[in-house]
This record gives structure tokens, sequence and C-alpha cells, in this order.
């Protein structure tokens, strides 16, 4: 049975960044829908090949029956190693949707969205052990601020965590109503729902280690880009934004790269155009693009 997913957001703008050869190996290290993965087959020709990612076992529905593709049901931090494993060594292009599918937002019992009544959950590989339930009844109270305050970048983090602590010495907390409840009294008439998507947005990337996945990910990417191969990835929050433009700008995190005698420093990758955003229409359309940050690269000769 298929899954419905929304469109993609910047489609024709993320693959158009790939400057797709019709005889080239590509990756969609975020299937989903197949959205993304339908559009750039459409542009392949017989001995193109696509292969694509997703650790949820929902995307599996959307599995694409055409001989030029291959559906890798992992998560894209081991990009690198299910290639090898599938015979391909290098690429001519890596597209990159990250963040939360519109499916999983959509599905209540899933626990994404701050929309729906559920269990604590949010975990994108559903054989996961670490869910949000654990997070929130097991964290210690340190750990706890940190992930409010890295991941969801709120003021209030060492409040919240304390709180949460305090709550659970007399019973768990199961449900995302009885999180929001506890912690009401950081939650604005005016600002509820930025404040709880803060929140959730915390304890969803602490669930599915996204930032150490994205890093692990994107380190890789370089060694898989053939020469003028290209990168294609969009961003929803400032963290995993901030990863990529530093990535692409200097091949690092944090710091600068190390200079040689001259002052120069040679990079992995280098920017193909400015930052890439939706036009209003597409924001219209779909309110999920109105956070969304297209950066694209290639791999200089």
């Amino acid at each position: 049975m298929t899954m419905q997913y929304h469109n993609p957001v910047l489609l024709k703008e993320t693959v158009d960044g790939l400057a797709i050869k019709p005889d080239g190996v590509y990756v969609d290290v975020t299937f989903g829908g197949g959205g993304h993965s339908k559009e750039i087959l459409s542009r392949l020709g017989d001995a193109g090949r696509l292969y694509a990612f997703d650790q949820d076992q929902d995307a599996l529905a959307n599995a694409i029956d055409d001989e030029r593709f291959t559906l890798i049901n992992e998560n894209f931090r081991y990009v690198k190693r299910f290639l090898r494993f599938h015979g391909v060594k290098a690429v001519d292009g890596i597209l990159a949707d990250f963040g939360v599918s519109s499916h999983q937002f959509d599905v209540a019992a899933r626990g994404f969205s701050t929309r729906f009544e559920a269990k604590l959950d949010m975990r994108m590989n559903q054989q996961n052990k670490l869910s949000a339930y654990h997070v929130v009844n097991e964290y210690e109270e340190e750990r706890l601020r940190q992930v409010f305050s890295q991941y969801g970048e709120l003021r209030p983090a060492p409040a919240m965590a304390r709180l949460i602590v305090e709550y659970r010495q007399s019973e768990p907390i199961v449900t995302s109503e009885q999180l929001k409840q506890v912690l009401r009294k950081f939650l604005p008439p005016r600002h509820e729902n930025k404040v709880l998507a803060q929140i959730y947005q915390a304890i969803r990337i602490e669930v599915n280690q996204e930032i150490e996945a994205l890093k692990d990910f994107l380190l890789q990417t370089p060694e898989l880009l053939k020469v003028s191969g290209r990168l294609s990835f969009i961003s929803y929050h400032s963290l995993e934004d901030r990863l990529v433009k530093r990535f692409i700008r200097n091949g690092l995190f944090e710091g600068e790269p190390e200079r040689d005698v001259f002052g120069n420093f040679e990079v992995p990758l280098k920017k193909v155009n400015g930052l890439i955003v939706p036009s209003k229409a597409e924001i219209q359309l779909n309110n999920r693009a109105r956070s969304a940050k297209l950066r694209i690269a290639e791999k200089p000769k």
C-alpha cells in the first residue's frame, strides 16, 4: 500500500542542482514518498542508476518499480558502506532533503506532530530502542537541559528539565498531551505552537541522533563524489543548515582550515550559486516549505 506523502519542497530546483547526466549514478538519501527520486529517474537514460536510502519502514511502500532504481532501508549515515555493498564506489550526485517527512508529521501515532495527542515516540527508524519516552523519562536533568538548549535553542531549558524531572518522580510522562501540561507555564498563548515545535524538535533530534548522523554523512560525501559531481541539500532548521554551509565552505564543522605558507587552503567542495529558498507561491501551497534552504556544491577538478 502506497503511503500518502506531500509534494517535495523545491523539487525542480533541487534536482536541477544535480546537473544530471543521463548515464550518471545518483543517490537520494532521503527517499520518503519518492518525489525527488521520480524526478531524477525522469531525467536519466537507460544506462543511468539511482540508489535511494530511507531508514523508515513506511517509506518502503513507495518503492519505485524501475530496473534503474534500488531502495536501501538504512540510515544515510552509512551511505558509503551500503553503496559499496551494491558495488558503487563513486557517484555523480547526491540529493538530501533533511528533517521529518510530511508523512511522519501526518501520522498521529508516530508522535512527531504537535497537532495530535500521541504516545511519546518520534523514532524515524521504528526498530530503534531510544524513543521520545526514554528521553523524557530516563535522561538525567543535566542531559535533558543540554538537549533543550542545544537542539531546541530554548532559553528556559534548565527550568524545563527541572520541571520534567520533578513531575516524573510521581508518574511517567507517556503522551504528548501530558508533556504539554507539564511544560504549560513555558507556553505563552500567542507563541505556544512555536515553543512546542522547538521542544519537539529538540527531543526528535536527540531520539534520532540527527546531528551526529548528518556529520557522519557529510564527511563521506567528498570521497563518494566523482570530479564535478554535485551535492544538492535542503535543510529546515539553523542547526542543520549551519553544518551544511560550513562543510561546503571549508570542509569543517567548526574552526578554520589549515592554510599553507601563502595563506591558501584546499577545500573538498566548492559552492554552486547562492542560497536558494522557496517562492512565496510555493510557501502558500505548502507551509512546510517556509523554512527550507537549498545549498548546492560541486567537487572541484
